[in-house]
């Protein structure tokens, strides 16, 4: 359902989350608070803004998405900038992820694409199994606080976000900002940063 979704919007160049460059969160986050280099995977890549910006600043970085479409151009993207990445095309929830244990994961708004509570927790479950000891998270999620008038990302709640990944993960950061944007106005979101809880 998701990827039949997501092809559509890439056929139909419906992509309001395209940024054709990488997200400032990630940026800051990267720079802020000492995320060591290392294996890293963005979940969700889209067309590889993030992974390839995470291989040029010297993370070992594989990029994972549903949808052939976007992986096919993230490919062409990395070739381009002439960066060694690892694009696969698979279902993150179902799918086998190879490459792991990984340091550090990202995702850019898939998290917060699953309505159902069991598949958020799911969500945080697998990439708890991805990771390494100690290892981090970064996640940029819609924010159900925003009030909006027009459409947008999907929107949760700080609850929902807990609820999900405290059993498999420390919170180190959650807080309001708004995800970058090539538009006039910028969706809120949530920045939360977790480390893998020791098991």
């Amino acid at each position: 359902m998701m990827e039949k979704m997501f092809k559509e919007m890439y056929e139909a160049g419906d992509t309001p989350w395209e940024l054709h460059r990488p997200d400032c969160n990630l940026i800051e986050m990267v720079r802020d608070h000492g995320i060591a280099r290392g294996a890293a995977l963005d979940i969700g890549c889209g067309t590889g803004n993030n992974t390839i910006w995470l291989a040029q600043q010297g993370f070992d970085v594989t990029g994972c998405d549903v949808t052939e479409i976007a992986i096919n151009r993230a490919i062409a993207k990395a070739a381009a900038a002439k960066v060694a990445c690892t694009f696969l095309r698979l279902d993150f929830l179902k799918d086998e992820v190879p490459g792991g244990p990984f340091s550090f994961l990202f995702d850019r708004g898939c998290f917060h694409s699953f309505d159902s509570a069991k598949d958020r927790r799911h969500f945080a479950e697998k990439s708890a199994s991805l990771l390494q000891k100690d290892g981090l998270w970064l996640s940029l999620v819609g924010n159900r606080d925003e009030i909006r008038d027009n459409s947008g990302p999907p929107q949760r709640s700080a609850l929902d976000i807990i609820s999900a990944v405290e059993p498999c993960f420390e919170i180190l950061l959650l807080e309001a900002n708004h995800f970058d944007t090539n538009h006039e106005s910028a969706h809120r979101n949530w920045v939360c940063l977790m480390k893998k809880r020791a098991r």
